[in-house]
């Protein structure tokens, strides 16, 4: 079970995780042990409340496919084990995102004064350009 917060978790079955070989650079073992964890999740067919479902789908994520499974690859570590941990915590961190909701922005207007200031500079910028054309003759 994944503890996403106090009430949303995912459950053990819903999550897919398969071991890989690494790619890059790892010495003796590289081409013998699958150290690397390959995670699966199906945000359709999960058990996360619709709101989050939503926020996830929409969101622009690269790890999302356009089926609306995440895959994470996890292959910074040694051990599948760490692996294994990172994959889910940051399948955790992705969902856990998507709970939070963004407060709408109010648009808001120039005060009164901000607006004479505005006005008084460009006067004041326009009579300094205006000086540089004056002819000498």
């Amino acid at each position: 079970m994944v503890y996403i917060n106090e009430r949303i978790s995912i459950a053990d079955e819903e999550i897919t995780l398969s071991a890989i070989r690494a790619q890059g650079a790892g010495g003796q073992n590289v081409n013998k042990v699958s150290s690397a964890i390959h995670l699966r999740f199906d945000i359709n067919a999960s058990s996360l409340p619709d709101p989050v479902k939503e926020r996830l789908l929409k969101s622009s994520d690269q790890r999302i496919t356009a089926a609306g499974v995440v895959v994470i690859k996890a292959q910074n570590h040694r051990t599948q084990e760490k692996n294994r941990a990172e994959a889910i915590e940051r399948l955790r961190e992705l969902v856990l995102e998507a709970t939070r909701t963004r407060r709408k922005r109010i648009p808001t207007r120039p005060s009164r004064g901000a607006r004479e200031k505005r006005l008084e500079s460009k006067k004041k910028r326009a009579s300094i350009k205006k000086l540089r054309n004056v002819d000498f003759d």
